[in-house]
């Protein structure tokens, strides 16, 4: 599997121990010491396909370099840190992470995160090839894993746009949490904090209201439901 990942991490040994790790797949791995240097590489070159993420930096934090990385990119993140309780993981996911392994951490479960991370992109990306569907303002271009109102493009995480993709595989019918978290996020048991608060950020980039979502909705008892209005069509 060739791929390209950025790990951001000030400690030097356990950077070398995951880039030794990962190189043994193949994977072409750049570090950075701290939050400032990793967004220098990313902005220097935009190839990267996932990101692993401390939280405890020197300078920016973790979550401070998350935030304003969304603004401009959807590759997903990793977030490996001590630092793993129910607070920071529900905060990370609201900053957009896609996934938290814990330290300390077995090298070989970590590469095998990575590498699910990546072909689940992949994947994603090689079976919604030329699937276009429009609601309301918006137009989801999901072989480009795009989102655009207006013709303005909605900044959305990657985790972000699998939701959005599989809701609108299922349009008009509910789609339980426990379902949208092995389809997304390819487990059948875990922590469903994590659907909702995903919900909660995609709602709040999408609906006017997010309080009372008109394409996103909640049939209760059931799950989640995409709709769109009468005039919308799939291309």
């Amino acid at each position: 599997m060739q791929a390209k990942v950025l790990v951001i991490e000030d400690d030097a040994e356990i950077a070398e121990l995951i880039q030794l790790y990962l190189r043994r797949e193949g994977i072409d791995i750049h570090h950075a010491s701290s939050a400032e240097e990793g967004s220098d590489l990313l902005r220097a070159d935009e190839q990267f396909q996932l990101v692993l993420l401390d939280l405890n930096l020197p300078g920016m934090d973790g979550y401070e370099f998350l935030q304003a990385f969304r603004k401009k990119w959807n590759i997903p993140v990793i977030i490996v840190s001590a630092r793993i309780d129910d607070a920071d993981m529900i905060l990370g996911f609201g900053y957009g992470a896609d996934d938290f392994v814990q330290k300390p951490f077995s090298p070989k479960v970590l590469a095998a995160r990575v590498r699910a991370h990546l072909r689940r992109e992949r994947r994603s990306q090689q079976e919604d090839r030329g699937r276009i569907i429009q609601f309301g303002p918006y137009r989801f271009a999901a072989e480009d894993q795009i989102l655009k109102k207006d013709g303005e493009r909605v900044n959305l995480s990657p985790k972000e746009v699998s939701i959005l993709s599989a809701l609108c595989d299922h349009e008009g019918k509910p789609v339980s949490q426990n379902d949208l978290y092995e389809e997304v996020w390819g487990n059948k048991y875990g922590d469903l904090t994590t659907v909702s608060v995903h919900m909660q950020r995609l709602r709040r980039k999408i609906e006017e209201d997010p309080a009372n979502p008109r394409y996103l909705t909640t049939i209760y008892g059931f799950g989640y439901m995409f709709t769109r209005g009468d005039t919308s069509e799939s291309v």
